[in-house]
């Protein structure tokens, strides 16, 4: 066998990891991540410590952030410009969409700069590649929890929860996100390591998929215009298979009472649930790309 089909061989070979007796590790990725839960729970509290590093607030800072961004939408978009009129406690409305938003977007944006942000340790050790992006997600489901907090509070304050029912609308929003988020992220992070630009056009994205959401808006003004000007019925089907913004909507009737019927699709858990099954059928997918290119992660860094 020369060396041409010897290296041809090696490259075609699934990426497997060796133990420090030369076995092959079996049991797959997750048990792998798992054995090393230690070292990610380390990734992540170096991620927030890293955030607000020489900081005199610290982490005060991720309840002041979403806070003022808050307040900016609220006045400007819900009373200077009139989005409050016709949604009911317009505050907490829009407080629970950015609330679930900003986690999709700390996450993906984490996920996708990690690899090349710790380009040091890929090149230096050997680590499963996949702890770098769960670690800023994990980073960011920190920040999430205490967002949420802030946003329980406040639907207290104003007596705007629904009844505990309804409340349970919160799990398959938070699953829904997080599949998403972790597919997209993992995916992300392989392609910023061979195209830099990844990383400021996914910025670009996500800002154009909070516009793309029911959240400085309402479900039923998305309806009336597409009624008013008489498109086509199946543009309302495309927007509600966004699956941010179904998951927004779930947020909506987990912390937002006010809502009635109206203000939703109709079978918005079945879409939830066939979201979730692409979603993971996804996730599968991008793990597949992730495992299969980063073999090549140092040598790219």
């Amino acid at each position: 066998m020369d060396t041409t089909e010897r290296f041809a061989r090696l490259d075609a070979a699934p990426f497997s990891t060796i133990d420090s007796r030369g076995l092959r590790v079996s049991g797959g990725k997750i048990r792998e991540i798992f054995q090393r839960r230690q070292l990610l729970g380390l990734l992540v509290r170096r991620d927030l410590q890293a955030r607000y590093r020489d900081s005199f607030l610290g982490f005060l800072w991720s309840v002041i952030r979403p806070l003022v961004q808050f307040v900016m939408y609220f006045v400007v978009l819900g009373q200077f410009l009139r989005a409050a009129e016709g949604i009911d406690d317009f505050a907490i409305y829009l407080f629970s969409g950015l609330t679930l938003y900003v986690f999709f977007n700390d996450m993906i944006a984490g996920a996708t700069a990690s690899i090349v942000g710790n380009s040091a340790l890929v090149k230096k050790i050997y680590l499963p590649r996949e702890v770098f992006p769960l670690a800023s997600i994990g980073a960011a489901g920190f920040l999430f929890l205490v967002q949420l907090a802030v946003l329980l509070v406040a639907a207290l304050a104003f007596q705007a929860l629904p009844q505990p029912a309804e409340m349970l609308w919160f799990f398959p929003s938070l699953l829904l996100v997080l599949v998403y988020g972790t597919a997209l992220g993992l995916l992300l992070a392989a392609m910023n390591v061979y195209l830099r630009d990844m990383q400021y056009l996914t910025e670009v994205v996500l800002m154009l998929a909070m516009w793309a959401s029911p959240i400085v808006y309402s479900w039923a003004m998305v309806r009336d215009v597409i009624d008013r000007f008489h498109m086509p019925l199946w543009m309302i089907e495309v927007y509600a298979a966004n699956p941010l913004t179904i998951a927004v909507l779930g947020f909506h009737k987990a912390f937002w009472g006010a809502g009635v019927a109206a203000d939703y699709p109709e079978h918005l858990a079945l879409r939830m649930l066939i979201a979730t099954i692409i979603g993971l059928v996804l996730l599968w997918g991008a793990h597949r790309v992730f495992t299969r290119v980063q073999g090549n992660f140092a040598q790219e860094l």
